[in-house]
């Protein structure tokens, strides 16, 4: 024991509470479950009334007929659109004939055919050689030419492959008219084209030529 002089704090009180800061442990809270489980039942006893009793009273019917008529509603209103649209489709229908009309008469006519622009040309030379063997037929055939009015390009002996028949050749379209001129003077039926030469028209008098 100590010696020194008893205070207030030394009085313990013979009751065994606690005091001052110390409180008293309070008993844990129980959670109260009788409202939860009051509002599910209150919930399921709605659910059932409204899947039972509610189509007996005539609801479903109303809802039924409210349906029906947005239906014939949405169906009016397409109707109306499409049998506009179908009303306005023909009456739009004759325009691409108009414009098919107005592309023939403004778009040009189709360009002629190298026949029809090649003309017959007198100042272009041409060549007359001899693939007959006959002594003399090219400068006889070249007068005849140049008679003719044409320019007398050279003239002399076939150099080239044999050839069975005579023929006039040519160097493009430009000059098939120049080509078909010399045939009908010459009387020789066959004209081909060809750039081999260089002269743009080329006679070639071929065995049995007169």
């Amino acid at each position: 024991m100590t010696k020194y002089a008893r205070d207030e704090f030394d009085k313990v009180p013979e009751a065994a509470s606690r005091q001052g800061v110390h409180r008293t442990a309070s008993a844990p809270s129980r959670v109260r479950l009788w409202p939860i489980l009051a509002v599910g039942v209150a919930a399921l006893a709605i659910g059932l009334v409204s899947f039972l009793i509610l189509p007996k009273l005539g609801f479903n019917a109303t809802a039924t007929e409210a349906s029906a008529s947005v239906e014939s509603t949405a169906l009016a209103g397409t109707g109306s659109t499409s049998s506009a649209t179908q009303e306005a489709a023909p009456s739009a229908s004759p325009e691409p004939s108009a414009t098919a009309e107005t592309s023939r008469s403004s778009n040009p006519e189709p360009a002629a055919s190298p026949s029809q622009q090649a003309v017959v040309d007198r100042t272009q030379a041409v060549a007359v050689y001899n693939a007959a063997g006959t002594a003399g037929l090219a400068s006889r055939v070249g007068g005849i030419v140049q008679a003719d009015g044409w320019r007398l390009g050279p003239v002399g002996n076939w150099s080239g492959a044999s050839q069975k028949s005579s023929v006039i050749y040519y160097a493009g379209p430009q000059q098939l008219a120049s080509a078909q001129e010399l045939a009908a003077l010459l009387n020789i039926p066959t004209v081909a084209s060809s750039t081999e030469f260089q002269v743009p028209l080329v006679v070639v008098l071929g065995p049995g030529y007169r």
